[in-house]
């Protein structure tokens, strides 16, 4: 089986070197074996583990959650429950920054709207009237 350097493996898998070298670091893909000059070498078997962690990151997975999957399948498990999990955990997250980005641009609008009619009537303010004519988004 033909042996691949950390620079062939990166380019195949469309990771950076570094990459490749952080998910070895962090248990992700097991130790390549080393040349007598110490540097690594992978087999073509490291490649489908490499792409399954780049398509896990493009999904908002982090680096802890993606090792706990590979562990599960490293122990002959099937991980896809735990991959449902995550996710799942993962929307709930969104819709929650989507809720907190809707009110915080529901806060600026009122504040630029405010912004304009202060000016249309003049209103000085002691540093600048337009934010400190917003009320807080805590009550």
């Amino acid at each position: 089986m033909p042996m691949l350097t950390v620079g062939r493996v990166a380019k195949q898998t469309g990771l950076s070197p570094k990459a490749v070298r952080l998910y070895e670091a962090n248990g992700l893909i097991d130790p390549p074996e080393r040349t007598a000059a110490g540097y690594r070498t992978y087999t073509e078997s490291a490649l489908p583990k490499l792409h399954f962690i780049r398509q896990a990151q493009t999904l908002g997975l982090s680096l802890k959650e993606i090792k706990r999957i590979l562990d599960l399948q490293r122990q002959g498990r099937q991980p896809c429950e735990l991959v449902t999990d995550l996710l799942d955990e993962h929307l709930t997250e969104i819709d929650r920054r989507i809720a907190d980005l809707r009110s915080l641009r529901e806060t600026l609008q009122t504040a630029r709207d405010r912004a304009d009619q202060a000016a249309g009537r003049g209103e000085p303010g002691v540093i600048c009237h337009i934010i400190e004519s917003v009320p807080t988004r805590d009550g």
